[in-house]
């Protein structure tokens, strides 16, 4: 009877699930910035032509975030995520198996079909699993995972393809064989959520009556059609799209171009030593993010309002990431350099839960679908940015203090969006 009375803990397995996940999104998605070297290469594809390959993930992943999370809001995350991460496993181990720049453009745009409907799926997940006062928290455990999966993708893939030689030590494989491997990762992933997932905890058996109370109802009534005429008119939701362009445009350098960054900036750095200042920044990110959902709940009772917390943390975060930045530059000492964007990354993600909060909050029901429409917005930014750098470097004779002064200035911009979000305003009647 006792037993009867404790809440199981259903909800953490959900979490277990989203962190597995997000760790293989990133893995996945940072692949490629560490084999790109070796790709161009073997394709024999110029910098320009790379940057195609980057920028066809960043502008599939940004057109499908809204029928993505949409689906999801109507058929429910479990059936959606089984079949999108299943997707973009196979194109993940396609993108090795590319032979020229069209098949490898094709790969990654259709990897990021897939990959545009993981986190607004797992957002509606979070959404139908957890109580409000917990959900920030979760998406700051989900996004630290996803940052750190990226951060350790350099060393992990950098260990894979090293060949032993020269004092080396690693695996020695082709490129192809770590994309077959992380995209069958992928595939269990999948199986292994469709079996044990419900999309409502009221239908799991491992949920028993204490959990359900504490969870609450987490879904209002009604049906699932979008109300656009009130997306289009909320300033709340142009605002939240505005910023995560913003914070999209500088943060996609972090996985695209910046380990060649470090390969032409700092040239006396060994193979290895910029493989590990590689990693720093999406390791400093995921501290922001673990921050952020730790101390929102006191800022919470502090400011007197969840609203509050989320606009300060943004303008905070996103201030300090361009400043960052901008000291970045002013060194020429590789460590004191990576440490500055490192602390621009970490900054950018104390904003990020609150965000993904805020669309939760505001969402209700369409969560998902406006979860999708703000990665949508984020992830054009995303794509404009690999194709903006190699333009920008070849206009400016490889200057890439020019380059990090647009992400300062995007990270600026975007700062000011948060003044005016109302993470309290509601979509739904």
């Amino acid at each position: 009877m006792e037993s009867d009375l404790r809440p199981s803990r259903a909800r953490q397995v959900v979490l277990f699930f989203a962190v597995t996940l997000a760790v293989i999104t990133y893995i996945d998605r940072v692949c490629i910035s560490q084999a790109a070297p070796m790709m161009q290469e073997e394709l024999g594809l110029t910098k320009t032509q790379m940057g195609y390959a980057f920028a066809a993930f960043g502008w599939a992943y940004a057109l499908f975030e809204i029928p993505g999370g949409w689906l999801g809001d109507r058929i429910g995350p479990r059936r959606v995520l089984m079949r999108v991460v299943s997707m973009w496993s196979i194109f993940t181990v396609a993108t090795g198996w590319a032979w020229n720049l069209i098949s490898l453009v094709v790969s990654r745009f259709l990897f990021g079909v897939g990959e545009a409907g993981c986190f607004p799926n797992l957002t509606k997940a979070f959404t139908l699993w957890f109580p409000m006062a917990e959900r920030v928290k979760a998406q700051g455990i989900l996004w630290l995972s996803a940052r750190w999966g990226g951060a350790f993708t350099p060393l992990l893939v950098g260990w894979m393809l090293a060949s032993g030689t020269e004092g080396k030590v690693g695996l020695g494989l082709h490129y192809k064989w770590v994309f077959l491997i992380f995209g069958l990762l992928g595939v269990v992933w999948a199986l292994s959520f469709f079996r044990w997932f419900r999309d409502h905890p009221k239908d799991h058996p491992a949920v028993n009556a204490a959990e359900l109370a504490h969870i609450g109802e987490t879904e209002p009534p009604g049906d699932h059609a979008m109300p656009w005429g009130r997306l289009v008119a909320s300033r709340t939701v142009w605002m939240l799209w505005a910023q995560y362009f913003c914070m999209s445009y500088a943060w996609y350098f972090y996985i695209t171009w910046f380990p060649t960054y470090l390969k032409e900036q700092f040239t006396s750095l060994t193979e290895m030593e910029r493989a590990l200042l590689a990693c720093v920044p999406l390791f400093f990110g995921g501290i922001g993010c673990v921050t952020a959902g730790m101390i929102s709940a006191r800022l919470d009772r502090l400011f007197g309002s969840i609203a509050r917390t989320r606009r300060w943390l943004g303008v905070l975060g996103m201030t300090v990431a361009g400043v960052m930045l901008l000291i970045s530059m002013q060194t020429n000492a590789p460590l004191a350099s990576v440490l500055a964007i490192g602390l621009a990354a970490l900054s950018n993600d104390l904003a990020m839960p609150g965000a993904w909060g805020a669309c939760m909050d505001v969402g209700g029901r369409h969560a998902g679908a406006l979860a999708g429409s703000m990665n949508m917005m984020g992830n054009a930014g995303g794509a404009i940015a690999p194709m903006v750098v190699p333009l920008v470097l070849a206009a400016t004779n490889n200057n890439w203090s020019v380059n990090i002064a647009l992400f300062a200035v995007a990270y600026f911009l975007g700062a000011g969006c948060w003044f005016f979000i109302n993470s309290e305003e509601r979509l739904h009647e």
